[in-house]
């Protein structure tokens, strides 16, 4: 297991949609697993493979360091599909690995339903709502070539853009290993 540099924002592996897998073999099994590795050592809740480098599509999330969360379990998402959203939503802070130091309001649904695989590629459908609901959407955008502050107002990429540019060019302090700018 390692902890894999994250890729950030303006990394050209995060504008292409993920691809579907069709196999899980040991290469996969390890890439999770440093997923994980990565993810934990960089305080977050949830990781797409792109970033970390992986066209797969895969997201992983693990709510348990959370308040009220903590009995939640650690899970793997494999070629996931969000096929419902709830009406009602909810505006709520985000942020994310790959836009360090970037927080903002995000309206999103408050449920979803995922039709997903698990890592013997068995489908499972997964009806949540609220935290669940929002990191699994956040993650799903990853594999969509989507960032949270792609869904804000106009008002609010206006906010965003100087820090997003600082992020580009690396000039922002990270506690955790990041790509090199423009390797990928």
């Amino acid at each position: 297991m390692a902890v894999l540099p994250i890729t950030l924002y303006g990394d050209k592996i995060l504008k292409k949609k993920a691809i579907r897998i069709s196999k899980v073999d040991a290469k996969i099994l390890t890439l999770i697993n440093d997923m994980f590795d990565t993810m934990h050592n960089a305080d977050g809740m949830g990781l797409a493979a792109n970033q970390v480098g992986s066209h797969k599509s895969i997201f992983i999330f693990d709510l348990s360091s959370v308040k009220g969360f903590e009995k939640s379990k650690p899970m793997v998402f494999i070629n996931p599909k969000i096929v419902e959203y709830s009406e009602e939503t909810r505006i709520l802070e985000e942020g994310c690995l790959s836009l360090p130091g970037v927080r903002a309001k995000v309206e999103r649904p408050t449920g979803v339903k995922l039709l997903y695989q698990d890592i013997d590629l068995k489908d499972h459908m997964l009806e949540d709502d609220d935290l669940f609901a929002r990191v699994i959407q956040h993650e799903y955008d990853h594999l969509q070539a989507t960032f949270f502050t792609d869904r804000l107002d106009d008002e609010g990429k206006k906010m965003v853009k100087k820090l997003l540019l600082r992020i580009i060019a690396r000039k922002v302090e990270i506690e955790y290993p990041v790509t090199d700018k423009g390797t990928m």
